[in-house]
């Protein structure tokens, strides 16, 4: 995973890139690098389906409260909601990550590979992030400890928002982005925008 990543969506906050100078926000970046590939592996080798990333919510959760933001979780079920207030006023950004794994059995070999099986339409299947969610977590973690370390610089404020469900929930349940909505999650918090990333397979 590239630093130039996690810079990309460093710069799209509000009076991130005149408050920092590019440099120190791509020092930041390749610093915390090692940091976000690890979250990265570590959610990939634990994937969860829709409406079951209990596991991610939790893990997700506590770091954004070890950074000092308000957090709130059980969103849509299992997605989690933080909140950076910024020093000086200005616009709401809100950023947003996907949680959920893919029926899929990993046959990567890859030293992190999923092992993870769930019941997927009434029979156990195999269980992998294969659409890049595991990287989008981890790359919004990332960008929420760099901006908290620069609270007192940063004007206005940044919405967080770790999605369940997005490939769509199980067979007779609500979730995903349909259920964040109609909880008011957008009532409670008011965004002025919301930005997504996705990355590409290579």
């Amino acid at each position: 995973m590239k630093s130039i990543t996690l810079l990309s969506a460093l710069l799209l906050i509000p009076g991130f890139a005149t408050a920092q100078a590019p440099e120190s926000a791509g020092a930041s970046a390749a610093a915390l690098q090692p940091k976000v590939i690890e979250w990265r592996r570590d959610f990939h080798r634990h994937p969860e389906l829709g409406n079951r990333e209990f596991r991610s919510s939790e893990r997700i959760a506590e770091h954004l409260k070890s950074l000092g933001l308000q957090v709130e979780t059980g969103v849509a079920h299992t997605g989690v909601v933080a909140l950076l207030e910024g020093a000086r006023p200005g616009p709401r950004l809100a950023l947003r990550a996907d949680m959920d794994a893919l029926p899929v059995t990993e046959q990567t070999g890859l030293p992190f590979a999923s092992t993870a099986t769930g019941e997927f339409r009434g029979e156990q299947v195999g269980v992998m992030h294969a659409c890049g969610h595991d990287g989008h977590m981890a790359i919004l973690l990332g960008v929420a400890e760099v901006l908290a370390e620069r609270r007192q610089s940063l004007a206005g404020s940044v919405l967080f928002i770790f999605q369940p469900s997005e490939e769509g929930p199980p067979e007779g349940e609500e979730g995903g982005a349909k259920l964040m909505l109609a909880e008011g999650l957008f009532q409670r918090y008011a965004p002025d925008a919301i930005v997504g990333l996705h990355l590409l397979s290579n």
